[in-house]
């Protein structure tokens, strides 16, 4: 019996990009029509490899630079979070571009809290692995800020929740603007014992 369940979900590609440049404090993606996506990722992004050097985010398992695999090959949000995210910072639309965005989807509620694990599957067969929730962080808000003055430092508490998740290519393919994705996701049940451990 099959450990991941096809859905009834699907999602409608509505954005692509790549951030090619080294300047992080530059995070500016390029407009893409389409993707071949490889074991390596995105061919010519800064987050592409199938290793990467660790980061803050995982000092409780690694010293920060440590080689890992990397699991943050793409970052993927939803047409839907990302207008939450303006209306509470006050505008009217976020350029995707700005928020260092790989892959902009439409039609999954709740995007930024995917089970781990789950994956998104492309026409072509192109497979991504959600690994998990993409935190806020200051990159995006020093972007949003040059074309927002005084605003886009609210970035990181309007985006909260709203990140949405960062992702692995499984199976090599194309995904173009337009493509339906569907949500395929683990067939398990919830972990009883997570609130315990996060006490702990």
């Amino acid at each position: 019996m099959p450990a991941l369940k096809p859905t009834a979900l699907r999602a409608r590609v509505i954005w692509l990009g790549v951030v090619t440049s080294e300047d992080r404090k530059a995070l500016l993606a390029e407009p893409r029509a389409a993707l071949d996506l490889t074991f390596e990722g995105i061919a010519g992004s800064v987050h592409g490899g199938r290793t990467r050097a660790s980061c803050s985010r995982v000092t409780a398992q690694h010293p920060r630079g440590t080689t890992i695999g990397n699991e943050r090959q793409l970052s993927i949000l939803s047409v839907e979070e990302m207008a939450e995210i303006a209306a509470k910072m006050v505008l009217d639309s976020i350029d995707p571009a700005r928020l260092g965005a790989s892959i902009v989807i439409e039609g999954i509620p709740d995007l930024s809290h995917l089970p781990p694990s789950s994956r998104l599957q492309a026409p072509s067969g192109a497979t991504l692995v959600v690994d998990m929730q993409n935190r806020p962080c200051t990159l995006p808000a020093r972007s949003l800020e040059t074309v927002h003055p005084g605003q886009g430092m609210r970035f990181k508490s309007a985006a909260e929740g709203r990140r949405g998740v960062t992702a692995w290519v499984q199976r090599e393919g194309r995904i173009a603007l337009g493509d339906d994705v569907r949500l395929h996701v683990p067939d398990q049940r919830a972990w009883a014992h997570l609130d315990a451990a996060r006490r702990g």
